[in-house]
């Protein structure tokens, strides 16, 4: 079979225009990653918490999804904010980094508003931090937010009001 110009032209054009669209594609990817995995931060419920007199906004996880979703994918946290991880009843937690870049703290909390444990969680981690204690409430923050104010295991956290019986 012989190919004729007009034919290897067309063909050419076509492979072309197939890679001009997988360098889209592949340009356009990442952008999409970023749009969709902060569309779930969007949805989420935000209050303000306080622990030891300081104020923290918090993003309430209350949802199976919102657990597993967690801090995944974000590129910073602010200062002052963090996500409250948020179970029915007390039981040991564990947590991990998969997928999550930013250094963050993690304090463990029962359900009247004792910190029980505060543990330090390395980014992109598979290695699970686990509460040694029964807990109802999770909160992540920056890593060296809780240490930078003296906050510690025992101190109390005034709860968002969604969360008060």
């Amino acid at each position: 079979m012989t190919l004729t110009g007009t034919h290897c032209s067309r063909n050419l054009r076509f492979v072309r225009e197939r890679n001009l669209d997988a360098t889209f594609i592949s340009r356009l990817f990442p952008i999409l990653l970023v749009v969709i995995s902060s569309c779930g931060a969007e949805t989420l419920a935000r209050e303000d918490m306080y622990i030891s007199g300081y104020k923290l906004r918090v993003e309430i996880a209350d949802e199976r999804e919102e657990h597993i979703a967690g801090l995944m994918f974000r590129r910073r946290l602010a200062e002052n904010q963090g996500m409250l991880f948020v179970y029915e009843k007390e039981s040991k937690l564990s947590f991990w980094m998969k997928d999550t870049v930013l250094p963050l703290s993690i304090a463990f909390i029962a359900s009247d508003g004792t910190i029980r444990e505060i543990r330090d969680m390395k980014p992109l981690s598979l290695n699970p931090v686990q509460s040694g204690k029964y807990v109802r409430y999770a909160l992540e923050v920056n890593q060296g937010w809780f240490t930078s104010r003296g906050i510690r295991a025992g101190d109390k956290v005034q709860l968002p009001p969604s969360q008060k019986n």
